[in-house]
């Protein structure tokens, strides 16, 4: 086959350029239906992410208004900047409190008293140093590697004793200085010596020049240049100690940092104005997502042309459900004193579909009927039984009241000895360890105080300040509270409700001076019992449904007290931000309308794709065709016209001789 670029040398007409323009003209109809197709296809798909964002931008607010900590803001101020407050609206309440703060809280901090003419070559002596901050002792080897002032230093500083030290030059030599990581007197530090190399590990020569026992300051190879000390205030007059400047939890949902000593007052209100402004972000993110749905959707009447979305289906399923929601009256609240969100002063506007909000209203609502204005925008559960609280709901959990019914309590698991404790017991380094499991993972040591306790409630009381002291009980938020029943018997009993709360002895020096040669151990039990008259389920004082047992699927509600039988009953409110948070997650989930939309969009662009894809083929086959014709129709030509010269020669020769023929 002749190639293109000799497409024409027989004809002069079936050329290249025909056959482009050929190919063109047979390309372009579908071309050009299929660019404005894809160019449609993209354009919706943008829309429809222009959609997705704004109706996304709702539920952030919305969140923050389903949670009811959030509608209960407080703040706190200080009258003294030295004595700072921070609040956590969740647990605080409003109050007054008057705050004088008589210490702060300081790091110990000890040097040496021999001073050294060098920090790198000098021997400071061998042997091994021991260092008790709070209750962690390190151990530190000083040998030949080490055994200068420097390497002294680094060596502590490597161990992670809880202890920071460094060398000063003081102009006239160099003196180790240590000073405790963490304030208070419970990290003071106390340092000890064996094995000296340099004379006895007690005299202040060689290694024990860095010993020092706090009880003996005058005597210890190290000074005390700052004490240890306990920031103290009084609050309303009560006197308190922490371990450093920040107090935590000395009154529910506040926190006091000071850096000074004085006095202040501390005013806790409700922060109205910080609701109302979670309140105002909804509405300009709503208004926000209204102007979007017009700049799409909207249609110019005066031109009589709509926009890329007008009419669009899944746009007014979006208007449809966001409007129920929001101007209904919440199921629950049918005879509160809000019911919906125009009692609060969110109105809509009926000319542009936007909202608008009455901050003042808003904000006297909010003070004077706040559980309603809460339980308008969060979820909330109300129990007629003081003793039965609302913990959650499901996904599937829908608005209603549902009875419940407890036939069995919750319980803590609990060890009893079975002989009574007597009264002035002496504990030494014979019995003073006992060895507990608690809740069947953790393990807890006690180490009582070696002295003669006067009376059975006393040790008990050493006992139990040992556990609230205990280290691997506090990590994992667990407590035991420890008592004498009505035989004088000591008892151990988990703070933990359900069937994992459990109180074991693991081991004792002497069981027997505590009667607890003979024991009875007994393993927590969960509650059970009926939600909406469905069997649940029990997780410590927690009762609950699955998520496929009819309305109260996935409800939660925390059973206290002992009291089995009918306990009332709950009703489960859904709040509109609540429902608002839902459907939006529905709008922009993997299973959403938006979604579904956009998947359609993006198939409907690779089948486009498909279809050029074919048109390409469909055309290179065109195109061969063609030249395939035109190649045999200019080779055809070609050969005719040869044969027209032939034969033109032919008669031009004969010419002559007929003229010769006729004279």
């Amino acid at each position: 086959m002749a190639s293109i670029s000799s497409l024409g040398i027989g004809s002069g007409v079936l050329t290249s350029d025909l056959v482009d323009q050929l190919v063109q003209s047979e390309r372009a109809p579908t071309e050009n239906r299929l660019n404005r197709k894809t160019e449609q296809t993209q354009a919706l798909i943008s829309a429809y992410g222009k959609l997705r964002s704004a109706v996304t931008e709702l539920r952030l607010p919305m969140r923050q208004l389903s949670a009811p900590d959030n509608l209960k803001a407080f703040s706190a101020n200080s009258s003294n900047g030295d004595i700072s407050v921070s609040v956590d609206s969740s647990k605080a309440n409003r109050g007054t409190y008057s705050i004088e703060v008589t210490s702060l809280a300081s790091a110990q901090a000890l040097a040496s008293r021999d001073v050294f003419s060098d920090r790198d070559s000098t021997s400071v002596g061998q042997g091994t140093l021991t260092l008790n901050v709070g209750d962690k002792e390190t151990n530190i080897t000083i040998d030949s590697g080490n055994d200068t002032l420097q390497g002294l230093a680094n060596a502590i500083n490597d161990s992670n004793a809880g202890v920071s030290a460094g060398v000063i030059d003081t102009g006239s030599g160099f003196q180790l200085v240590l000073s405790a990581d963490e304030t208070g007197t419970a990290n003071a530090v106390s340092i000890s010596v064996a094995g000296d190399s340099g004379g006895s590990d007690s005299d202040n020569q060689g290694l024990s020049r860095f010993a020092f026992n706090a009880g003996m300051d005058a005597d210890s190879g190290l000074q005390q240049t700052i004490a240890a000390a306990d920031a103290v205030m009084k609050i309303n007059g009560v006197e308190v100690t922490r371990s450093t400047n920040s107090f935590e939890n000395v009154i529910d949902g506040l926190t006091f940092d000071i850096t000074a000593t004085g006095t202040s007052t501390i005013k806790v209100a409700q922060d109205f104005g910080a609701v109302a402004d979670r309140v105002q972000s909804f509405v300009d993110k709503f208004n926000g997502l209204q102007s979007t749905i017009k700049s799409l959707a909207g249609f110019n009447s005066e031109a009589g042309q709509g926009s890329l979305l007008t009419g669009d289906s899944t746009i007014r399923g979006i208007q449809s459900q966001l409007r129920q929601v929001l101007t209904r009256v919440v199921p629950g609240l049918e005879n509160a004193s809000v019911r919906s969100l125009a009692d609060v002063g969110i109105t809509t506007n009926f000319e542009t579909g936007g909202l608008e909000f009455d901050r003042a209203k808003f904000e006297e609502q909010l003070k004077n009927n706040p559980d309603d204005v809460t339980a308008l925008f969060a979820e909330q559960g109300r129990a007629t039984d003081s003793q039965v609280e609302f913990v959650r709901s499901g996904i599937n959990t829908e608005p209603g009241t549902y009875d419940i019914n407890v036939t069995q309590a919750a319980t803590q698991g609990s060890l009893l000895a079975g002989q009574a404790l007597a009264s002035g017991i002496t504990i030494d380094d014979t019995n003073d360890e006992l060895t507990l499991q608690v809740n069947g993972e953790t393990s807890v040591t006690l180490q009582l105080s070696q002295q003669t306790y006067s009376s059975a409630q006393d040790l008990v009381n050493e006992i139990q300040s040992q556990l609230n002291g205990n280290n691997a009980l506090n990590a994992t938020d667990s407590s035991v509270q420890v008592g004498l029943d009505t035989n004088g018997n000591v008892s151990f009993t988990s703070s933990t409700f359900g069937s994992e709360s459990a109180v074991t002895l693991t081991s004792a020096e002497s069981a027997a001076t505590f009667g607890l040669s003979t024991i009875t151990e007994e393993s927590g039990l969960d509650v059970a019992g009926t939600i909406g008259g469905r069997a649940a389920e029990g997780d410590g004082q927690v009762l609950f449904l699955g998520n496929e047992n009819g309305g109260a699927s996935g409800l939660q509600v925390r059973i206290l007290g002992e009291q089995t039988g009918n306990r009332g009953s709950i009703t489960f409110i859904e709040g509109v931000a609540e429902r608002t948070v839902d459907l939006v997650t529905n709008f922009v989930g993997a299973d959403g309308a938006l979604e579904s939309r956009t998947q359609s969009l993006n198939r409907e662009l690779e089948q486009i794709q498909e279809s050029q894809s074919r048109l390409e083929e469909r055309i290179a086959a065109y195109r061969e065709r063609l030249v395939s014709q035109f190649t045999a129709a200019d080779s055809l030509i070609s050969q005719l016209n040869s044969t027209q010269d032939y034969v033109s020669q032919q008669l031009a020769a004969l010419a002559p001789q007929n003229n010769r023929n006729n004279n």
